[in-house]
């Protein structure tokens, strides 16, 4: 798990977190559901405190208590899929929050409460 938090780091600090097992596990059943073995392209996972504000300030779609403070979510995208199908295999999984961004280019996945935007 350390060698997925390092992943997941937050790319503009540099500070790695603990990373929720169950969303590895939730990532997992997204590529099995969207049948590629290409891997996942990591737009954001863990964000700092630091970083959130800081996203906060640019966008009013970033959540002040947002999951990616948790190690609870990420955005993604896939190589071989579109954004409307990662989304729609995401929603299908009903295991979290799914946000699409199709204008930012990624979709929000996360392992809270079964909720969509």
């Amino acid at each position: 798990m350390r060698e997925f938090d390092h992943v997941l780091r937050d790319h503009r600090t540099g500070q790695v977190h603990r990373i929720d097992s169950s969303l590895l596990d939730l990532l997992y059943a997204l590529g099995g559901r969207l049948e590629t073995g290409k891997p996942f392209q990591i737009i954001c996972g863990y964000r700092s405190p630091e970083t959130n504000s800081l996203l906060r300030q640019k966008s009013s779609g970033v959540a002040r208590n947002s999951l990616h403070m948790e190690g609870m979510a990420v955005d993604i995208a896939l190589q071989d899929r579109s954004l409307p199908q990662l989304r729609s295999a995401a929603l299908s999984l009903q295991k979290g929050g799914v946000g699409y961004y199709p204008k930012s280019g990624f979709v929000h996945v996360d392992v809270g409460a079964v909720r969509s935007w």
